[in-house]
């Protein structure tokens, strides 16, 4: 689901866009620093567009909703993979169509976010790797969704993003999900996307916490700011350029 829209709303078809996912852990903050590249692209000259995964409240999502309320009771790894990788193929032609505007796409979670909850409920390593095959296969090949440019990958220690979601259900009054609610899950789930940001092709992981203080949103922006405009924004001047 196309979330907001920021720059000036131009469109250069003649040049592809470039696609950058900031994905972790539950209470890592992925929203916020989706929110803080948005505005910093927008003030350096680039036009593009938010996408949020789930697509909460769509036609696509339905399934996944009831997943994640634990309607469905205990799911595997490759049936849940498949209700989220359903949504993301609803969502990737207007998310193909925003590339070809030669605009940046930012997405809250996408890809990576499959292999990290679902790789934490397989124990064993090589299963794990097995299932980021099948899983790269399913979304990519099957589904055919767009790949991205560069996975961001968000670390807070489990013990540490446990309190951060705890307090986030108190003061925001939000209702947990599934993997929210499960701490062995969020401590599989640390390891798994540690794991996931060695493996898989343009994925680099920022570290959230520095002798054990959690920086604030800023300093980490100021991380995930110099990657994409190193990695992605290389070559790919803004629109005023």
């Amino acid at each position: 689901m196309i979330r907001k829209l920021f720059g000036k709303k131009t469109e250069e078809p003649g040049r592809s866009g470039k696609f950058i996912v900031i994905d972790g852990p539950d209470g890592t903050g992925k929203t916020t620093q989706i929110e803080l590249l948005a505005k910093t692209l927008s003030e350096t000259g680039y036009d593009g567009a938010v996408f949020d995964f789930p697509q909460y409240s769509t036609a696509s999502a339905g399934p996944l909703e009831k997943y994640l309320g634990g309607d469905y009771g205990e799911v595997g790894p490759e049936p849940a993979s498949i209700f989220y990788a359903v949504d993301r193929f609803d969502a990737s032609f207007k998310l193909r169509e925003s590339l070809h505007a030669g605009k940046v796409i930012l997405s809250n979670r996408y890809v990576t976010s499959n292999a990290g909850h679902q790789g934490a409920k397989i124990e064993d390593k090589q299963e794990r790797i097995k299932f980021y095959k099948w899983l790269d296969h399913l979304e990519y090949g099957i589904f055919n969704v767009p790949k991205p440019d560069l996975n961001i990958i968000l670390h807070i220690p489990s013990e540490m993003s446990w309190e951060l979601i705890q307090e986030r259900g108190r003061t925001q009054n939000r209702k947990t999900d599934i993997h929210e609610q499960d701490r062995h899950h969020l401590e599989m789930a640390e390891q798994v996307y540690l794991e996931i940001a060695e493996l898989f092709p343009n994925t680099r992981l920022i570290e959230c916490v520095e002798d054990g203080r959690l920086l604030a949103p800023i300093e980490i922006h100021t991380k995930i700011w110099e990657l994409v405009r190193r990695i992605t924004l290389k070559d790919f001047p803004p629109h005023h350029s």
